[in-house]
């Protein structure tokens, strides 16, 4: 059976309410001999609690089942003196980063959150901060670039408007280690020891899950759940099929098999 990657928040969840179907539906793809990897580019919790979260909705996964970006920064900037505007809340996934207040090789900028933290995080004078070290020669990373997330109160502001300033106000274009890095789909493959030609992305977000695996040639399917808007006319990427949820995958692959 084809391996399949899962995105997390807006196909298994929505701000830590399950998707009706999506424990039955990642239950069913396990028993029918599917290789699962979830992969998220949620900032807002460690791997571990974000793991702890999901298995809560009774889903079953391990926390090496679950990448998520703080720990692809952590294999990107290990050893770098790196200036980090980040939610604290995933600082203990930053192993082997050194966390620096001035003088960085690398400024990193992860996700916003439905709490104030976000607000400390990107204040005028971090962002000023970062904005000096990028000038003084660092490098500028980023976590992800979304523009936006859904939330259970609606769409809320995510850290690429800041990603997208500092790179308009230094010239500096931003390296991103999420979706729809090649870099990050091409991890998740090589855990699976999967080609992406027999390999399916489920997702709900057109640029960042379903361009990002397109690109590679992966299989793709779009969930109208999370972030799906129906426009397919402005769509960045088409993908091969579009689903009401999860709870329709299994049976949209066994008929496909």
């Amino acid at each position: 059976m084809p391996p399949i990657l899962l995105d997390v928040d807006g196909v298994l969840h929505i701000s830590g309410r399950p998707i009706e179907g999506a424990t039955r539906a990642v239950e069913r793809l396990r028993e029918d001999g599917h290789r699962l990897r979830f992969l998220t580019n949620n900032t807002t919790q460690a791997r571990a609690r974000l793991a702890e979260t999901i298995r809560g909705f009774g889903i079953e996964l391990a926390n090496e089942e679950l990448q998520t970006t703080p720990v692809a920064a952590a294999r990107a900037l290990a050893e770098k003196r790196v200036l980090a505007l980040t939610m604290p809340a995933i600082r203990d996934d930053l192993v082997g980063v050194n966390l620096v207040g001035e003088n960085a090789d690398a400024v990193l900028l992860g996700g916003a959150d439905e709490t104030a933290d976000t607000n400390q995080v990107f204040s005028y004078m971090n962002l000023a901060r970062a904005f000096a070290e990028l000038e003084a020669g660092a490098e500028l990373y980023c976590l992800h670039k979304n523009r936006w997330w859904q939330t259970a109160r609606g769409p809320l502001l995510d850290a690429g408007a800041f990603v997208v300033g500092l790179e308009y106000a230094t010239g500096i274009s931003a390296t991103v280690l999420g979706k729809p890095s090649a870099s990050y789909f091409e991890a998740a493959l090589e855990a699976l020891d999967a080609d992406p030609e027999h390999t399916w992305m489920v997702g709900d977000d057109v640029d960042a899950d379903i361009g990002g695996a397109a690109a590679l040639g992966m299989h793709t399917i779009l969930v109208r759940t999370g972030k799906f808007r129906d426009e397919a006319g402005a769509w960045s990427a088409q993908p091969e099929a579009v689903l009401d949820s999860i709870a329709d995958v299994p049976a949209f692959l066994e008929s496909a098999a």
